[in-house]
């Protein structure tokens, strides 16, 4: 079972590896050309390095911390030479996201500080938030937790029936009413039901574009207070899905919900088809909300709970930061 769960360990890392192939070329690139032809890091060498950080959607607020702190490095060390400003930048960003979660991750076998532990989640359309919620009920049921879906998207047709897909496929139960249902009552049912049968896990889908900012956010609020008068203390989690290909576009959804929505934990989907790997440093930094799990594919298993460690890894490969311990 040790070495089982090894080779499984293993093929995740080559999955991430891969996934980020496209980052970690472009990313590097830009750093390669700040440096290209200079011998010491001086003013216009820290302001190419800002904008190689800025368009590589590390984000604003990062960038100025990054920055500062290769500017005090400079500052203490007096003189510090362009070649060792990648490592310098590398050993920042690792600095950035190893302290931005608990170290260890939790994985899908855990035991859970709730029965049913009931999670909401949330985003806009298109970011990959219903097939995020199959595949960690998928994940959930393989790791023996009995677990039901709440399909409380009830303005996109196709949510209920994409959801309905991943229920048959994971053999997972799924608590669904008509198009144009009220959402709130779906997940008061669901959360029901899983009190009734005994869930380990709920996951509630909701809607993801209605015909307006503040009525999705009024909604969501409202769909959260519902499951809260039902099981007092649910949902304890909402999870934002946010599509990694969008760069700057996930940091402004980010913020819209973070101010309606009492998010607790982040997901991060499509990464292996972007170059723009470098929002999950940005996000990590600013919001102070854990990035929780990672798409790095279409498969079940690309779904990955988000390892710091692993990530930089994966992301520095062969060149490693001089200290990720």
């Amino acid at each position: 079972m040790g070495l089982f769960d090894a080779l499984k360990r293993d093929k995740r890392q080559e999955n991430l590896e891969s996934g980020l192939e496209k980052t970690r070329s472009s990313f590097f690139g830009k750093l390669s050309r700040v440096v290209a032809g200079k011998d010491k890091v001086d003013d216009a060498v820290l302001d190419d390095l800002e904008e190689a950080l800025v368009t590589s959607d590390v984000g604003v607020k990062t960038t100025v911390d990054i920055i500062a702190a290769v500017e005090a490095r400079v500052a203490r060390d007096k003189y510090v030479s362009a070649s060792e400003l990648d490592s310098i930048v590398q050993d920042e960003i690792a600095r950035l996201l190893l302290n931005s979660a608990p170290d260890r991750p939790v994985a899908f076998d855990a035991d859970l500080p709730n029965k049913p532990h009931v999670i909401m989640v949330v985003g806009v359309n298109g970011v990959g938030k219903t097939t995020t919620i199959g595949k960690m009920a998928a994940l959930y049921s393989t790791a023996g937790k009995d677990v039901l879906m709440g399909a409380a998207d009830t303005f996109r047709a196709a949510a209920t029936e994409q959801l309905d897909i991943w229920a048959t496929r994971s053999g997972v139960p799924i608590i669904k009413q008509g198009h144009g249902a009220d959402p709130a009552a779906v997940a008061f049912d669901t959360v029901a039901s899983a009190m009734s049968r005994g869930s380990d896990v709920v996951l509630i889908d909701t809607a993801g574009r209605l015909h307006t900012k503040g009525g999705l956010m009024d909604e969501l609020s409202k769909v959260k207070r519902v499951m809260d008068r039902q099981l007092p203390g649910s949902p304890h989690e909402v999870l934002l899905v946010l599509d990694a290909s969008t760069g700057q576009n996930a940091i402004r959804q980010a913020q819209e919900f973070t101010r309606s929505v009492d998010v607790t934990g982040l997901v991060l989907t499509k990464l292996d088809g972007t170059a723009k790997g470098g929002i999950v440093i940005g996000i990590s930094n600013e919001f102070g909300i854990p990035v929780k799990y990672i798409g790095v594919g279409e498969g079940i298993d690309d779904l990955q709970i988000f390892d710091q460690r692993r990530f930089v890894q994966a992301l520095f490969g062969s060149r490693g930061p001089s200290d990720r311990s």
